[in-house]
């Protein structure tokens, strides 16, 4: 899990600057790799390339958590309820989600959460979210229904934002069992409308349900670089204008009722459980995701002193050593963002 670090010495202070420091530099030279927005009291600081489409990775899983919510909250679903873990494995394609899945089950085990081996269905939606586990998103699709989570784009005025599709089934369309030279299959693969690319991942998600098999066949060495790449390209894409609408809804606690926002809050807001954050923030919600060359946040902040923050952005494009890099430091970069007003200012006079 990540959590905000709560600073108590000047040295971890000053390292803490040097990381912010470090990756608002990276987003000043690299600004054709970057959106950015950033709110701070319903006032746009920071607003680089916010319109552009960007790859969501599982930053996109805020939705389902949003769909979560609110069906929890209305008593649609029981968010205690057992689940099987066989019932979540049904999604499960090992080596395919950085390990997400398995950490998360090795985590729950040390938690004593796992009984007769079966998970209370909280506990599953947090392995989303806290994990990103793409087996338990794609089983919450399947629950709470895939349109349902869709029209939440409308429902939250999100105004860019593509098609919401299942993670996991997705890998299957960059299979290539005949053997097609790969060159020719990646630019059929790029060329499929929206519309049938989305279609073709819904029928592979519903074999999936049925067909115990398909798993088994599934080849992880036909995932080459280029193949992975263009399934990351391919992925529910939105702006960061849009996300940071959305993180100010949350933050702000519109449209949905107290008791789905309890629920927002254990899925979200999961930082809040360190006692040091809680000093600081009354609310601190987030979710992000990354590829090999996607890495995608958004999140928002409520200080001890009122000060409401808003805050998304998105990487495409990174070579994997920048990624792992800009990973070390954005933790440090949300801290300074949401505690450091002299921080906000120099990022708002380095990206106006």
């Amino acid at each position: 899990m990540i959590f905000i670090i709560v600073i108590t010495t000047n040295q971890l202070v000053k390292a803490q600057t040097a990381n912010a420091d470090s990756l608002l530099n990276y987003i000043v030279a690299n600004k054709q790799k970057v959106a950015f927005s950033l709110v701070v009291n319903d006032t746009s600081i920071v607003a680089l390339n916010q319109n552009k489409q960007m790859p969501l990775a599982s930053t996109v899983k805020i939705l389902i958590a949003v769909e979560f919510a609110k069906q929890a909250g209305k008593n649609v679903i029981n968010e205690n309820e057992w689940i099987p873990i066989a019932d979540l494995n049904t999604y499960y394609l090992p080596f395919t989600d950085g390990g997400a899945h398995s950490h998360w089950l090795a985590y729950e085990k040390t938690k004593n959460h796992i009984k007769n081996d079966s998970i209370q269905l909280i506990h599953v939606a947090r392995g989303m979210t806290i994990f990103s586990s793409n087996a338990n998103s794609e089983y919450l699709l399947d629950l709470l229904g895939l349109d349902n989570v869709k029209n939440n784009i409308q429902l939250f005025g999100l105004k860019n934002h593509t098609a919401i599709f299942p993670l996991v089934a997705s890998l299957f369309i960059y299979q290539n069992p005949k053997k097609i030279n790969e060159n020719k299959l990646l630019k059929a693969i790029k060329n499929l409308p929206e519309e049938g690319y989305c279609k073709t991942i819904y029928e592979i998600h519903k074999a999936l349900k049925y067909d115990t098999t398909l798993l088994k066949k599934f080849r992880l060495t036909d995932l080459s670089e280029k193949m992975q790449h263009l399934w990351g390209e391919r992925l529910t894409a939105s702006t960061t204008a849009d996300y940071v609408h959305l993180m100010s809804i949350l933050n702000n606690r519109k449209f949905l009722d107290a008791d789905s926002y309890g629920i927002v809050a254990e899925l979200l807001e999961f930082v809040m459980e360190n006692t040091g954050n809680q000093k600081n923030y009354t609310h601190f919600g987030m979710k992000g995701g990354s590829t090999a060359s996607i890495l995608t946040e958004a999140f928002y902040a409520t200080t001890k002193k009122g000060t409401k923050i808003e805050g998304a952005y998105f990487f495409n494009n990174l070579l994997s050593a920048e990624n792992s890099t800009l990973q070390r430091w954005m933790n440090n970069f949300k801290i300074d963002l949401t505690q450091n007003e002299i921080f906000r200012q120099k990022v708002q006079q380095l990206l106006k």
